[in-house]
């Protein structure tokens, strides 16, 4: 069973800052990349930044200078330090995760990619 659950999230100000975490839990063999993505209503989900196991990252246009991701591959774990906030970065944040996982005979499967629950991010004087 794999598991991705994202903290972080809530309510702030223009120009102010929060940190998103999200802890991948699981039968994992090996994690290739984590990211984050959002969804604002009535807009489709769209990637906000990405990190490969190797440290390369990538980032939306629209984040570039204000969003920072990282990880902790010893903890499953990516965080993304949200900066200079804009009330167009309100939506839910959504972490996932590309990864090869173990069945119970020890099987390797995958990659495959997993998806957590969502984190509601708004951006509001």
């Amino acid at each position: 069973q794999v598991q991705l659950v994202e903290s972080g999230g809530g309510l702030v100000q223009p120009g102010g800052s929060l940190r998103l975490s999200c802890a991948a839990s699981g039968s994992f063999f090996s994690i290739n990349a984590m990211g984050w993505h959002r969804q604002a209503p009535g807009k489709q989900r769209e990637l906000v930044a990405h990190i490969r196991s190797g440290g390369t990252t990538n980032y939306a246009d629209s984040v570039k200078g204000r969003f920072t991701i990282s990880r902790d591959n010893g903890k499953n774990t990516v965080y993304l330090q949200m900066n200079s906030l804009k009330p167009e970065d309100t939506a839910v944040y959504y972490c996932n995760t590309e990864g090869s996982t173990l069945d119970g005979l020890g099987r390797v499967g995958g990659p495959y990619v997993y998806w957590g629950l969502g984190t509601q991010v708004t951006v509001s004087s």
